[in-house]
C-alpha cells in the first residue's frame, strides 16, 4: 500500500509539460483495433487503465506494444475472437469501447460491465440504444454481457442524453457499418473530435465531429496509420488551479487552450490572473480567491472532472460558493474527506455549498477517485501540517507520476510506501 505525503505549501513556481489524454486514448486504442493493418499512436501515457487495455488487447490476440520512443503500435490483424474477460474488462469503465470496436468485424462481443470510479450512476443505456439501432442485439448475464450482430446497417440515433462515450462508442461501430448513420445530440468533447480524426485518418468517412450532430457513411475496410493524441486538458486544468491555494504561478505546456476555455473563465471569476499562448496557459495568484458558483456541463461547459479540484480551490474563498453537479449529482465522496480537513461544505440533491474562508489542516483522508485524490493534493497545499492520502491506486489510473508533477511546481508533495508512513505516523501521534 501506498500513500501520498503533502506538506503545506506557501507558494508554487514552476511548470509542468501536459501528457497525453487519458480519455482519448481508452478511445483511440479501441479504435484502432477497426483497422485492417497496424497503427501507431503517439503520446499515449502509460496509466494503470491504459495497461489493462493492452492485457485485454493481447489476450485476444492483437499484437500491442510501445517502441522506443515510447509510441504505441496496435496490429489487430491476429484477432481471432472478441472475448473479453469479464473481471478484467469490468476494472474500468470505457472497455465498452471494444463493442463498437470489434462488433461489425467478429459478429460477437463478450466483455464485464462498466467499472471504474463509482458515481452511483453511469448508465449505458444510450450505448445499448444506439447500438440496438444499428442492428446490434444484447444478452445480459450477471458477470457479463454478450453484443453480437449479423450485419451492422446505418441508422439514424437521437441521443436523450448527451454522452461523450455513447457518442464514441457508436462512431466506432457504424465506421464499418452499411450505408450512412446519424448521430443527433452528439457530445462535441475534444476526445469525440479525436477520435473522429484518428478514424478518418485510417479511411473513414466522418463529418460533423465536434457539433451536435456527426453523420458517418460507412467503409469495408480500415488502412493503418500514425496519430498524435490530444494533451489531457483534466490534467492541465488541475494544474492551474493550484495557484489558488497556495499562491505563485503556475504554467502548463503542450495543451490546446481552446480546450480549456470554460476552466479559464472560472478561474478568472475566482481572482487568477490567467494568461494564455499558442500551446500553454499560465495560473497566477497571491493566494487570495473570490468565492463562485459553478454548475457542471457538458463540452464547451465546465467539465465534471474539474469540480472536485475546484472544490477544494473554493474552501479558501470567503464567503459562499456554490458547485452543482447536474451530470453525476453524487460525485462528492471527496467532501467529507474536505471536512476532516476542516472545510465547511454541506451537500444535498447534487449541489454543494461551500462556506470559506476556511482554515485546513492536516490529516489522514482517503482519495475514493482520481479527480477526489487531485483535490486532496491541492487541499493538502492550503492545510497547516501534514497531508496522508490513501487511495493512491486511484490517481495512478490518470497520472503517470502525480508527485512527481506536482513536485515540478514547487508543492511538497510525495509518494511514500506503507512502510516508512506507518512509522511516520506512529511518531506524529506521540
Amino acid at each position: 500500500m501506498k500513500w501520498i505525503r503533502v506538506e503545506h505549501t506557501p507558494r508554487l513556481q514552476g511548470s509542468v509539460r501536459i501528457p497525453g489524454s487519458k480519455n482519448s486514448s481508452l478511445a483511440l486504442l479501441a479504435a484502432a483495433c477497426l483497422a485492417d493493418e497496424p497503427v501507431t499512436l503517439r503520446g499515449i501515457p502509460d496509466l494503470a487503465d491504459i495497461r489493462a487495455i493492452f492485457r485485454l488487447a493481447e489476450e485476444m490476440g492483437c499484437r500491442i506494444g510501445r517502441d522506443d520512443t515510447g509510441a504505441v503500435r496496435v496490429d489487430a490483424g491476429r484477432i481471432e475472437c472478441a472475448v473479453l474477460d469479464p473481471k478484467r474488462s469490468s476494472s474500468f469503465r470505457t472497455a465498452y469501447y471494444f463493442v463498437g470496436a470489434l462488433l461489425a468485424k467478429y459478429g460477437k462481443v463478450s466483455l464485464g460491465y462498466p467499472g471504474g470510479d463509482d458515481f452511483v450512476s453511469r448508465p449505458i443505456d444510450q450505448h445499448i440504444k444506439a447500438l440496438r439501432l444499428l442492428g446490434a442485439e444484447f444478452t445480459f448475464y450477471p458477470d457479463h454481457y454478450v453484443v453480437e450482430a449479423k450485419q451492422l446497417k446505418g441508422a439514424t440515433i437521437y441521443f436523450d442524453t448527451i454522452s461523450s462515450g455513447a457518442t464514441i462508442n457508436s462512431m466506432l461501430a457504424a465506421v464499418r457499418a452499411k450505408g450512412t448513420t446519424v448521430l443527433l445530440g452528439a457530445a462535441q468533447d475534444p476526445e469525440v473530435v479525436d477520435t473522429a480524426i484518428l478514424l478518418n485518418r485510417m479511411g473513414a468517412q466522418i463529418a460533423g465531429a465536434g457539433t451536435s450532430t456527426i453523420r458517418i457513411c460507412g467503409v469495408d475496410r480500415l488502412a493503418g496509420c500514425v496519430h498524435a493524441v490530444i494533451p489531457d486538458r483534466l490534467i492541465a486544468g488541475a494544474f492551474l488551479i493550484a495557484p489558488g491555494l497556495a499562491g505563485g504561478s503556475v504554467t502548463v505546456h503542450d495543451v490546446i487552450p481552446d480546450h480549456l476555455g470554460a476552466c479559464v473563465a472560472k478561474l478568472r471569476e475566482t481572482g487568477l490572473a490567467v494568461e494564455v499562448g499558442d500551446q500553454s496557459v499560465s495560473a497566477r495568484s497571491d493566494g487570495s480567491v473570490r468565492a463562485a458558483r459553478v454548475r457542471t456541463a457538458m463540452y464547451p461547459g465546465f467539465p465534471t472532472d474539474l469540480q472536485q479540484p475546484l472544490t477544494a480551490l473554493l474552501t479558501q474563498a470567503p464567503g459562499r460558493s456554490i458547485v452543482a453537479d447536474k451530470i453525476y449529482p453524487s460525485r462528492f465522496g471527496h467532501v467529507p474527506q474536505l471536512r476532516r480537513m476542516g472545510a465547511d461544505i454541506e451537500v444535498r440533491s447534487g449541489v454543494a455549498v461551500v462556506r470559506g474562508k476556511t482554515p485546513l489542516t492536516g490529516a489522514l483522508v482517503r482519495a475514493s477517485d482520481i479527480r477526489a485524490g487531485i483535490c486532496l493534493i491541492l487541499a493538502g497545499l492550503a492545510a497547516e501540517g501534514r497531508t496522508w492520502i490513501a487511495g493512491v491506486e486511484h490517481l495512478e489510473r490518470g497520472y503517470e507520476d502525480v508527485a512527481g508533477s506536482f513536485r515540478a511546481i514547487g508543492a511538497n508533495v510525495s509518494l511514500v510506501d506503507a512502510a516508512e508512513a506507518d512509522a511516520e505516523l506512529r511518531e506524529q501521534a506521540r
